[in-house]
């Protein structure tokens, strides 16, 4: 009998361990409700649940691959942390040498160059000194080719606009203001979701669902196993923020004169990131904190990015909260609070000690926290440090990434070309039927989480396990016995990179 799994997402055992595995089985089918009991909002081929780029990824390659895809997102609007945490730096980490997968991640990039949705930090200047500076530091680094970056950065706001257009082109249907609280199961075999919106309590029949929430929040509710570290142990949250009226000239010749590199911000690197500019503002946080003009406690580090000609800084990076925990709605709310009290701080300080920032003015905080971790599946394999560091090749790739790491103090970029295949297998859990999960909650070790986590290798897992989905759908077979050689030729045809 098909049921409502009863387990729920804020009735989940959270984990104590780093790496404790939660199990459980998906309730008592003779107390669980059943799912007829509640009226029917949608039925759909496949459904992909979060609408980051894991979902926007998995939901446009579903559809392309024909099948019949909805994509149900929580917020209203998609993008995940690129529009709700104003994060645009997708591929901060590309250097002349790296090699990445294409995708639907190159075509995110140039759908939001051709809607005017990024940002060419060399090109939007409009003081000649000012690109020099911009040139000479970028082409020093790696960064830049003739005055041509090697990436851009999107304009977070409009790529809600850019993230709409991406879903209709497609065909995906959409559907927004719909959080999705618990699963629909038969036996082991997951049919679709419960959800809770303006509209009721109401279930989305699917017959392939894609957990991208980042969170494995359907998997978890599902029974699948999976991992979380204590709550100490996970990486930290962000409350990002933007800021106008600053004085680019001033600021980049401050930070060029402070010869920073970006191995001041880590405990490891590969040797390479000593050498690399950086214009993170650390320093002038520590001086106002011993001088009392902010609390001892409060730790701000500004990593700031995404200059405009017009004196904006779209994206600082710099309230950060450790030992808070994404799946636990008592520690979301403390930490959007927290974070948001700490953002007029951050302006206070880099109006008085950081040159460029006298006449800063705040513009935009983020709608929500920038999370990096919590449950990650146990899948079918378990992506390792080794396999990031050391090249690993997989006979079921559905993708590269290059080789990077940034992540628990560890910062390794691909300045030399090296990649690793992403093999299917971390994308699809244990003790549940046609299921998959993308995005940064796939299975890993903890250090191969460092590249895993990265939006752009969200994608990577997304749009596989799109096309895994249509695929299996419609050859008859189950997710976990799909024909890997069917959905790689798929997604060489999506135009990804899979070796």
């Amino acid at each position: 009998m098909e049921r409502i799994s009863r387990r729920g997402f804020l009735g989940l055992a959270a984990t104590t361990a780093g790496a404790a595995v939660a199990r459980g089985c998906v309730g008592n089918a003779d107390a669980s409700p059943a799912a007829g009991d509640l009226p029917v909002l949608a039925e759909t081929d496949v459904l992909v649940v979060g609408g980051g780029p894991a979902g926007l990824a998995a939901a446009i390659s579903a559809s392309r691959a024909g099948a019949r895809t909805l994509l149900v997102e929580r917020y209203g609007f998609y993008g995940g942390n690129i529009t709700q945490a104003i994060m645009g730096s997708i591929t901060w980490y590309r250097y002349l040498q790296t090699v990445d997968a294409g995708g639907v991640c190159a075509e995110i990039e140039a759908k939001a160059k051709a809607m005017g949705g990024s940002i060419n930090l060399l090109e939007a200047v409009n003081d000649p000194d000012y690109r020099a500076l911009l040139v000479a530091l970028a082409e020093a680094n790696g960064l830049a080719k003739d005055g041509k970056p090697t990436y851009e950065i999107l304009r977070t706001e409009l790529f809600k606009v850019v993230a709409d257009a991406l879903v209709l082109d497609a065909g995906v249907r959409p559907l927004l203001h719909c959080p999705v609280v618990d699963a629909l199961m038969d036996g082991d075999v997951i049919t679709g979701v419960v959800t809770e919106s303006k509209s009721g309590r109401q279930v989305i029949r699917a017959k392939r669902v894609i957990d991208a929430s980042g969170d494995a929040d359907v998997a978890a509710a599902c029974g699948a196993p999976y991992t979380k570290a204590a709550r100490d142990q996970l990486m930290e949250v962000t409350t990002n923020f933007s800021v106008g009226n600053v004085d680019l000239v001033t600021f980049m010749q401050y930070v060029a004169n402070q010869n920073r590199t970006m191995a001041d911000w880590v405990s490891q690197d590969c040797g390479k990131e000593k050498d690399g500019f950086s214009t993170h503002v650390f320093q002038p946080f520590i001086d106002a904190a011993a001088a009392g003009e902010i609390p001892s406690d409060v730790v701000i580090r500004a990593y700031p990015g995404a200059f405009t000609a017009s004196g904006n800084v779209l994206s600082l990076n710099a309230i950060h909260q450790w030992g808070v925990d994404p799946t636990d709605v008592w520690d979301l709310t403390a930490a959007e609070m927290e974070g948001r009290r700490r953002v007029p701080m951050a302006m206070d300080v880099l109006r008085k000690r950081v040159p460029g920032f006298e006449n800063a003015e705040l513009l935009l905080i983020g709608a929500s926290l920038g999370c990096r971790e919590s449950r990650q599946i146990v899948g079918g394999y378990r992506l390792t440090e080794q396999d990031v560091k050391n090249q690993a090749r997989f006979d079921d790739s559905i993708g590269i990434f290059p080789e990077f790491l940034d992540a628990y103090g560890i910062l390794c970029l691909p300045t030399t070309g090296r990649y690793f295949q992403v093999p299917y297998r971390i994308v699809v859990p244990q003790q549940v039927q046609n299921l998959l999960v993308a995005g940064r909650c796939v299975a890993g070790d903890r250090v191969s989480h460092a590249s895993t986590r990265q939006m752009a290798c969200c994608m990577v897992t997304g749009q596989g396990a799109g096309v895994a989905a249509a695929l299996s759908l419609r050859d008859g077979r189950t997710c976990r016995e799909v024909d890997v050689s069917k959905v790689q030729a798929e997604l060489a045809r999506q135009g990804v990179r899979l070796a």
